[in-house]
This record gives structure tokens, C-alpha cells and sequence, in this order.
């Protein structure tokens, strides 16, 4: 249903995880390839920009990979690529991995 690219750079963060993040975020990339209403415990748009996040919760702690789709509306998009990822420990870690994607974007697209 949906086509997943993913950078090398998201690839390199999840290759750092622990086993049970890296199962994770690969069965979340099988769920978003095919259900077509993926739910908000999952995926976010992200308010004020252009990019989702995908949330993988392990042992009490949040990873965050940041995403772009090519619709204006999640549901709807057809391609989507895994841009980066981080850690989530509070809500200024978003800019400085927002930038980061924005720079990924222009770079893969």
C-alpha cells in the first residue's frame, strides 16, 4: 500500500538501539507499509511543519524517528520517507532534530 524509504542516517540511529527498539520500529515500518489508518499512539504530525513522527516506546523510554510523506495528509499518502531519529527527553530535542530533517529532505529528494 504505502512505499517506506529510509535514510542511511535513520538506519545508523536505529542500528544503535537495543534489540527490542530496533524489532520494533521494523514491525511499525510493516504496520505503516500496510494499514492505511495507522493510530496516534503511533504517528503524529508534527504541529507547524511538513513532518510526522513515528513513536517507538521501549523500557520506559521514547524514540522518536521523524518522517515526511508526499501528502498533505497522512492517510493519504502513497511514499514516505524515515528521515532521522532521536531520543525523546523533553520537547527541545524536536528543533534541533526538525532542522536536521529538513536538511535530509532536501538532500534525498
Amino acid at each position: 500500500m504505502r512505499e517506506i524509504l529510509i535514510t542511511p542516517e535513520c538506519l545508523d540511529f536505529i542500528d544503535n538501539q537495543n534489540e527490542r527498539v530496533s524489532t520494533k520500529f521494523f514491525q511499525l515500518i510493516v504496520v505503516i507499509e500496510e494499514i492505511k489508518i495507522v493510530h496516534s499512539n503511533f504517528i503524529k504530525k508534527l504541529i507547524n511543519t511538513e513532518f510526522y513522527e513515528l513513536r517507538i516506546k521501549a523500557n520506559n523510554e521514547i524514540r522518536v524517528i521523524i518522517f515526511s510523506v508526499d501528502h498533505s495528509n497522512f492517510n493519504e499518502c502513497t511514499k514516505a520517507i524515515c528521515l532521522n531519529g532521536f531520543q525523546k527527553k523533553s520537547t527541545k530535542d524536536y528543533k534541533k532534530a526538525i532542522k536536521q530533517a529538513e536538511k535530509l529532505l532536501d538532500k534525498y529528494l
